[in-house]
């Protein structure tokens, strides 16, 4: 069994450690000294730590101080003591490890067939961006993308990986019908599993297929869209937990657009009259708007982005596309 630089290893660990929090302390000790990195749901060591314990005791993730000091048996202890040596001698995102993820506190199975997902399309699918009821933040000013989320009859989501955006836009969108498109059969397949656990098999419809090909003529109310954005200089570059990840689901050409420019040119042909497509790439804002002058992005912000997202209608990618 590896052991870490104190000489330990995860049976050593388990032995000596008793509640979740000396579980947390522990894994919060070992990923500072391996200096993993982070980008699959947290952004730092607790809260990395934290979701493994308590995932990994099928604890609620959001609820930490019922459970801060309770004392763990031989076989918890040892199964998470084991997750977190993983964790650090893996170099393996998390949500592998434990075939787990969530969005907006829904959770995902996922695994090595698809990317972890971590799109901020959720955070915007559930705002009042969505429909105009907030929750009452006054910053959304009342403005909405779609005004009437009960009107919309049909959405697509494309490269839909591990269906969870296509599941989410079901939630959102009580009456439409949803289709999700991937270019890979492996990810269709953890999509698959996914849609069964939603309870929207009824209403989601994955295909196989390059972005719209397998969509022939149909049309949409709403296309949301969380493709492959990475460019070649990051790929060549990237960390080993994102290593793990399939690279067609991240690499996307020299500057990451290349995927981004053929949706921009195909999308006006599968939206209706009214419709519009809500995208989210990587660090190519100005790139695009350089490239596309005439096109009046609308850059849609979250709580933890701005400039990675953006919404345009038919009429606004039919004026201004190429």
């Amino acid at each position: 069994m590896t052991k870490n630089s104190l000489g330990l290893t995860a049976a050593d660990a388990a032995a000596e450690l008793r509640t979740i929090r000396d579980l947390i302390r522990y894994g919060v000790s070992r990923f500072n000294e391996a200096d993993i990195d982070y980008g699959h749901g947290t952004s730092n060591a607790f809260d990395e730590a934290v979701f493994m314990v308590l995932e990994g005791l099928n604890l609620p993730i959001d609820q930490l101080e019922p459970y801060l000091d309770a004392r763990l048996t031989t076989a918890e202890r040892q199964k998470v003591a084991g997750l977190l040596h993983a964790r650090v001698e893996t170099r393996k995102p998390a949500s592998y490890l434990l075939n787990k993820a969530y969005i907006q506190g829904i959770p995902f199975y996922v695994d090595e067939r698809v990317i972890v997902p971590r799109s901020y399309i959720g955070e915007i699918l559930f705002s009042g961006l969505i429909g105009g009821d907030d929750g009452g933040d006054d910053d959304v000013d009342d403005f909405t993308l779609v005004e009437d989320p009960t009107a919309v009859e049909r959405v697509l989501d494309l490269c839909t990986g591990s269906g969870c955006l296509a599941i989410l836009a079901a939630r959102i969108f009580p009456e439409a019908q949803v289709d999700a498109v991937d270019l890979s059969a492996d990810a269709l397949e953890v999509a698959k599993r996914n849609v069964a656990d939603s309870g929207y098999e009824d209403r989601i419809t994955l295909h196989q297929g390059d972005l719209f090909a397998p969509l022939k003529n149909r049309k949409y109310d709403v296309i949301i869209t969380n493709p492959p954005y990475v460019d070649a200089d990051a790929m060549a570059n990237l960390p080993p937990e994102f290593r793990h990840e399939p690279a067609m689901a991240l690499a996307s050409g020299e500057d990451g657009l290349d995927i981004v420019r053929r949706i921009l040119k195909e999308a006006p042909k599968h939206l209706t009259p009214e419709g519009g497509l809500l995208c989210e790439f990587g660090t190519g804002r100005e790139i695009l708007e350089a490239e596309y002058p005439n096109l009046d992005f609308f850059w849609v912000e979250t709580a933890n982005s701005f400039g990675e997202v953006f919404w345009l209608t038919r009429d606004q990618l039919k004026a201004g596309g190429k």
